[in-house]
């Protein structure tokens, strides 16, 4: 049987030659196995350096009880008055935020070079496509400013700290908690459930309520014909008591305050507590403090504006 020339240099084309004897198939060899299973290694090799990047970047982001490796260089936020256990979430939700974007770096990367690698072995000139992409880079880039736009703003977000995973934000026009941080935009879950995406380059500011502590704002009507100073010691002694004990001994930072009267209008006089508590517990705080002083006003018989029972004033008939 005559071998084909190739059966002389090349491996496969022997190889085959041997097998089948099919001088055809032998000859094209290279093309049906040589050139595949070397563009299932490239891909292999590129899936298995994308695994070990992303897991040094996971081992990075975690901080074991210690902060985070990641945010050794890099300028932090914080508050004389966070307690230890808020500034390692702190630290932890940053973290998280950068290996985010850092893995969708790396993934760009190593399948941009696993691209060029398997250009390469079907034979495909690497330096006119190289060239032809500049000269198209730059008539995209014309055209993709907010594309650069997005991707420097979330660069900026995160070297500044201005908000990170599991935050909750108001960017102006969704508000929620923060669930993704990309390189072009910001995903967030609002109260309803509603998922909005973001454009980073959008964001001309943010309202951070996650970082560093938050203050529970307890505002709570009384009627004219009550006691006013006995409505303020009452709420001020319940706000105390409740934020000693579980469960909003947890989330409380400081002791309530009570302010006084906050607002007074023709129909009822309006009293304001505030207390500092932990970043993103307000809202919880705020309820709890509601239903104690309730609880105590009924106990203590200070009315409400309009008490249930009492009819309302007649109209004034025309």
């Amino acid at each position: 049987m005559t071998q084909p020339t190739c059966a002389q240099d090349a491996f496969w084309c022997q190889t085959i030659s041997q097998w089948t004897g099919n001088q055809w198939l032998a000859s094209y060899a290279d093309l049906l196995i040589a050139t595949p299973l070397n563009i299932v290694l490239i891909l292999i090799v590129a899936f298995m350096v994308r695994w070990l990047v992303h897991r040094t970047i996971n081992r990075l982001t975690q901080g074991n009880g210690k902060p985070p490796k990641l945010l050794t260089p890099l300028r932090e936020r914080r508050a004389d008055t966070l307690t230890a256990e808020l500034l390692s979430e702190r630290r932890l939700q940053r973290a998280r935020t950068i290996g985010s974007v850092l893995k969708s770096i790396a993934s760009l990367v190593i399948y941009g070079l696993a691209v060029i690698y398997v250009l390469q072995v079907l034979s495909i000139q690497i330096a006119p496509v190289l060239a032809s992409a500049g000269v198209l880079g730059v008539a995209v880039a014309f055209g993709a400013q907010n594309l650069v736009r997005d991707f420097l703003s979330g660069m900026f977000m995160l070297v500044e700290d201005q908000y990170g995973v599991g935050d909750v934000v108001d960017l102006g026009e969704a508000s929620g908690t923060v669930e993704a941080v990309g390189l072009r935009v910001t995903t967030l879950r609002d109260i309803n459930g509603t998922v909005w995406y973001v454009r980073n380059g959008e964001i001309l500011r943010v309202g951070n309520s996650s970082q560093g502590f938050a203050v529970a704002v307890v505002d709570f009507p009384i009627s004219h014909t009550s006691d006013v100073q006995k409505a303020i010691e009452v709420a001020a002694k319940v706000a105390t008591d409740a934020a000693s004990r579980e469960p909003l001994s947890k989330d409380v930072l400081n002791p309530p305050e009570m302010l006084g009267v906050d607002q007074i209008t023709s129909e009822t006089i309006t009293l304001r507590l505030t207390t500092k508590v932990r970043p993103g517990r307000q809202w919880s705080v705020q309820r709890r403090l509601r239903a104690e002083i309730k609880r105590a006003y009924d106990e203590e018989d200070i009315e409400p504006p309009y008490p249930y029972g009492r009819p309302l004033p007649p109209s004034p008939v025309a």
